[in-house]
């Protein structure tokens, strides 16, 4: 019986860029063992070709709109094979950023689980945190940080393997960074079945209230 970090069926390529589909190109790579067999896998962030997709922006001039997406390669002694596959998922760097640039996406392991974590400065941060098993990766966690400057206003953390929700939030107006008193919150969530990295759409349009009831 295959244990849950072997896939049987998958096909096996020796160098990684053999698993790039035709008309994308790799935007970004890191790597981190992701299946606990002390391999270091392959995280590819892979970018769209299509010059359809770049525009002139008034105040920035030429600008890639093409859309991100993300592969995953499981490293084995005689190359890679494809763990899971997303080739849309991501806007692209030069998105709109309102009055701030846009969040910036950072793809990378850590604790053996696959993050996915979007940065936006002074205003905080959020993440997704994905662990192989059930043959892909499936959403067991999710981190958001409001902050205004250094200091954070509220914070949530989701764990979505024990169904349960912690929500703090800064009562003291006054802070400065590292003067926050939180007041927290823990909460039980219902979902019926965890996202896989594979069937997420956009994670532009992914509301995490949407994702659990009360």
């Amino acid at each position: 019986m295959a244990s849950e970090k072997e896939n049987p069926t998958a096909e096996t390529k020796k160098e990684i860029n053999d698993f790039v589909p035709e008309g994308y190109y790799v935007f970004e790579k890191s790597f981190g063992d992701l299946n606990k067999d002390g391999l270091k896998d392959c995280i590819l962030v892979i970018k769209k070709i299509d010059p359809q997709n770049i525009i002139t922006d008034e105040n920035r001039g030429k600008l890639d709109r093409n859309r991100r997406g993300i592969i995953v390669l499981f490293k084995t002694d005689k190359g890679y094979e494809l763990a899971s596959e997303n080739n849309t998922c991501f806007s692209s760097e030069n998105e709109e950023g309102g009055n701030y640039y846009a969040p910036e996406l950072m793809v990378y392991e850590e604790k053996g689980n696959l993050n996915i974590h979007y940065a936006h400065g002074r205003y905080g941060y959020w993440k997704y945190i994905f662990r192989y098993q059930n043959s892909d990766f499936e959403l067991i966690g999710y981190e958001n940080s409001s902050n205004t400057g250094p200091v954070v206003n509220n914070t949530t953390r989701i764990n979505f393997s024990t169904k349960k929700m912690l929500t703090q939030e800064n009562t003291n107006e006054a802070a400065e960074s590292g003067d926050e008193v939180f007041k927290k919150e823990w909460s039980n969530i219902k979902i019926d079945k965890l996202f896989t990295l594979s069937g997420i759409k956009d994670f532009d349009e992914l509301e995490m209230w949407s994702m659990y009831r009360k």
